[in-house]
């Protein structure tokens, strides 16, 4: 009888140990073998699979399936204190922290047939990383001043200066993701469309409008992951993915950034809701390249016309965070002395009467039609028509919107991004002036702010983290003088996940702005 007892209390501590909440608390002895995880994103689809030109929310995801970097944020976290080994096993620094040695880890293979992982491949992806001409992140690599191949295994970087952010740029995100040289070197332009990297699932096949297919890479280095194939499914309608959900056509869906939803939802007995960081900071961009947004009393009332309390509090306390200046909440630098615009519409009225303008103007602007971005612009649509300022929106699918947004064809843009936590990354792509839309070297500065390009600059290389956060300061000064755009708030991230699902780990942050699937995840029968 006793022996019958510690069996059954064995086999139930087991169960007991592989539940995870998130999960049902299902044993993992259930899990699906050899599963498909049906995935709905937002977008309508995809722009790019190569890593270091995906920017898109609905790219990222992909990118992060597929690739790794020297180092990698723990899955579930997108704090830069969990950065751990990756492609490399370890690495040293020399005392003045300019020389960076990475030892890579050996034996790690590419997908399909291209090889195993060597110190060239490590070269050639940061050497582009770094190439503005082949990259939209070559900025977060200013500070390199050379990489070289010690030996096949082995790779030693030289700083400029010294960066205390340089580890988290050779993480599994942007620049930082490692690239097969001999698959871009023959593929060519076709590279950004047949991905090739190390990660737990590769690439198979993309059907425009519909969907990527990822199937799990059976020789990744961490073991071959329990989901078998991977259907990341591009639903722009929130309703349609939620259908779709509620039918057992998804497993895990991207949600409406919105606290009714989250609130509904949390109410509904099968399924997960995830609100998780990094937030995408939410800023309206004042394009100051078409006029009369050239003129800076045009601007200030635009400023003066949003009322961003009530933004936030439509948005929700759940899923939003209001900003005090253009460097997100929470990013090493944010320097609030300069707060928000104040809402003042009488003011606003004022300052456009002042400029020529007392019986109001249009304003031709592109918006996307997704949930995170329409509904907040329509009630931005509506403040600034108080003032006198009409808004002649075009509500266009998001890829065309970020098409257009890029070609310069929108007076305002309302953008949201979340980026590697600091304050020289938000600075360097939304308000240095080699960064402006239509310049070869163009990543998001939408409003074409140029006013603080010096102490962006002088920052970056700066080797007093004192004098650094002094230069930051003053940058964000000039920008917010120059009313370059309007800062928002941070929107976070929301997603919502079937009880039969087991991410294998705690999300609390994610840099690639989705779940990570993992070789750890699991599919629960139904």
């Amino acid at each position: 009888m006793k022996s019958i007892s510690m069996k059954y209390v064995c086999v139930l501590a087991f169960c007991i140990a592989a539940m995870v909440s998130a999960t049902g608390g299902v044993c993992a002895g259930e899990v699906v073998p050899g599963a498909t995880l049906q995935i709905g994103a937002g977008g309508s689809d995809i722009t790019t699979l190569d890593p270091h030109r995906a920017t898109t929310s609905t790219d990222k995801p992909l990118i992060g399936l597929m690739f790794n970097g020297l180092v990698r944020f723990k899955p579930g976290s997108a704090d830069p204190k969990d950065l751990e080994p990756d492609l490399a096993e370890r690495w040293e620094t020399s005392a003045d922290g300019r020389v960076w040695t990475f030892f890579i880890r050996k034996g790690v293979k590419f997908h399909g047939d291209w090889g195993s992982l060597t110190a060239d491949d490590v070269v050639y992806s940061l050497t582009r990383a770094a190439d503005p001409n082949r990259s939209s992140f070559a900025a977060d690599f200013a500070a390199m001043d050379s990489i070289e191949k010690v030996d096949e295994a082995t790779i030693r970087i030289t700083l400029k200066y010294p960066d205390p952010n340089f580890l988290g740029r050779l993480s599994n995100y942007h620049g930082g993701n490692i690239l097969c040289k001999r698959a871009v070197e023959e593929l060519g332009g076709k590279f950004a469309s047949n991905p090739v990297g190390t990660g737990p699932f590769a690439f198979a096949e993309h059907e425009t409008q519909r969907h990527v297919k990822l199937v799990a890479n059976e020789g990744y280095f961490r073991g071959r992951p329990q989901i078998s194939t991977i259907m990341y499914r591009t639903i722009p309608s929130d309703s349609a993915r939620e259908l779709a959900f509620s039918s057992g056509e998804l497993d895990v869906i991207q949600g409406r950034r919105e606290q009714r939803w989250v609130d509904t939802t949390r109410q509904r007995s099968n399924m997960v809701v995830d609100v998780f960081r990094p937030g995408e900071f939410r800023t309206l961009h004042i394009n100051s390249s078409i006029p009369p947004l050239d003129d800076i009393r045009v601007r200030q009332a635009i400023a003066a016309a949003v009322n961003l309390d009530d933004l936030v509090q439509f948005v929700g306390k759940s899923v939003s965070l209001k900003g005090c200046s253009v460097v997100p909440p929470g990013y090493i630098g944010e320097d609030c002395s300069s707060g928000p615009y104040a809402y003042d519409p009488v003011k606003a009225k004022a300052l456009l009467a002042d400029a020529g303008y007392a019986n109001g103007l249009t304003l031709k602007v592109v918006v996307s039609n997704i949930s995170a971005i329409l509904p907040t612009m329509e009630i931005i649509q509506r403040q600034l028509a108080k003032v006198g300022i009409k808004l002649d929106m075009s509500v266009v699918d998001h890829a065309t919107y970020q098409s257009q947004i890029r070609g310069n064809a929108s007076a305002l843009v309302f953008y949201g991004a979340a980026r590697f936590p600091v304050a020289d990354t938000y600075l360097t792509e939304f308000y240095h002036s080699s960064s402006s839309i239509g310049k070869p070297t163009a990543v998001a500065n939408f409003s074409h702010c140029e006013v603080a390009d010096a102490e962006i600059q002088a920052a970056r290389v700066e080797g007093s983290v004192e004098r650094q956060q002094e230069l930051w300061k003053e940058a964000q000064r000039k920008v917010h003088e120059a009313v370059c755009s309007v800062p928002l708030f941070e929107l976070q991230q929301v997603w919502g996940h079937s009880k039969r699902v087991n991410y294998g780990y705690e999300l609390k942050g994610a840099m690639n702005l989705a779940p990570p699937i993992t070789e750890e995840t699991t599919l629960m029968p139904r």
